[in-house]
């Protein structure tokens, strides 16, 4: 079995996490510049790779973040089983500020990012019915009842582009489709670390009600960074916690996500762009050698 390297991509607010040994490294990426260095150190004797999602200082938005070189610099870090913290608006009455959501779906209502490392000369095509691991959440619900955090199991998380916030009409709209929270960065994220073979769950931070709450109104963006602090406290414990109690052994993902590429390229070998494979690498070097 594979040695268990645990990732974490820090979202607003979470720009270092504390570890031992830590040291930022500088990975280079054939898909251009990730958000920032990886934080490398150990928690417990665990390894562990951080990247804050939007670099240290929050230089990107959610849109100009290079998701792909993200994922690949993680990948090149040995990174074998990944959480997405990541800030979020709820969209349930009962899922109030400061609560932690482990979603199991996706909406994706985004439509200005590179959502692949596949192409033209090389397709792929992965399976994502189900795009996040239960072994990993099964780790993260333990730790965040350990914690005594407030927090909920399952529901759906909107991708939507922003950088605004949502309209009423739209908060309403994502409402009726039963969605749970919104957010702005999981996808393509999740896609692609599906695509990277790496197993991944979010654990979604709520900040606010977004802009369908009579009582809330329109996101207060003063309120939101101040339960931000909370949320990033109680996250610097929960990692701690999750890491201390993570399998030293790569724990086998039941969907098969660390096997998603066993049967996702389609193009015939003889067609493939060289170009391509170079740069999938990384990514897809154990289906393309």
């Amino acid at each position: 079995m594979t040695a268990s390297v645990l990732g974490i991509i820090g979202g607003s607010g979470i720009y270092d996490i504390p570890m031992d040994n830590a040291r930022w490294e500088r990975i280079e990426s054939p898909w251009g510049e990730a958000s920032d260095a990886v934080r490398r150190g150990e928690i417990g004797g665990l390894p562990v790779v951080f990247l804050p999602r939007h670099g240290r200082g929050h230089v990107y938005s959610p849109t100009t973040i290079n998701y792909r070189a993200n994922i690949d610099v993680l990948k090149r870090a040995g990174v074998t089983d990944l959480y997405s913290l990541s800030a979020v608006g709820s969209l349930k009455e009962d899922l109030p500020p400061g609560t932690f959501v482990l979603v199991d779906q996706f909406i994706d209502r985004t439509f200005a990012r590179e959502k692949s490392f596949f192409g033209t000369g090389l397709v792929g095509h992965v399976p994502f019915a189900h795009p996040v691991s239960p072994v990993l959440q099964d780790i993260a619900e333990a730790a965040l009842q350990a914690e005594t955090i407030p927090y909920a199991r399952g529901g759906t998380y909107v991708v939507m582009e922003g950088p605004q916030f949502s309209t009423l009409a739209e908060s309403q709209l994502y409402r009726s489709w039963g969605a749970s929270v919104i957010g702005m960065t999981n996808m393509p994220e999740a896609k692609l670390a599906r695509e990277a073979e790496i197993s991944y769950a979010t654990i979604a931070m709520v900040t606010d009600y977004d802009s369908w709450h009579e009582e809330h109104g329109t996101v207060d963006v003063a309120k939101v960074i101040a339960v931000m602090k909370a949320n990033a406290g109680n996250a610097r414990r929960l990692v701690a916690r999750i890491a201390l109690a993570f399998p030293r052994r790569h724990p086998p993902c039941p969907l098969g996500s660390d096997r998603a590429l066993d049967f996702a390229i389609m193009t015939a070998p003889e067609k493939r762009d060289p170009a391509m494979i170079r740069k999938l690498e990384a990514i897809a070097g154990r289906v393309l050698s």
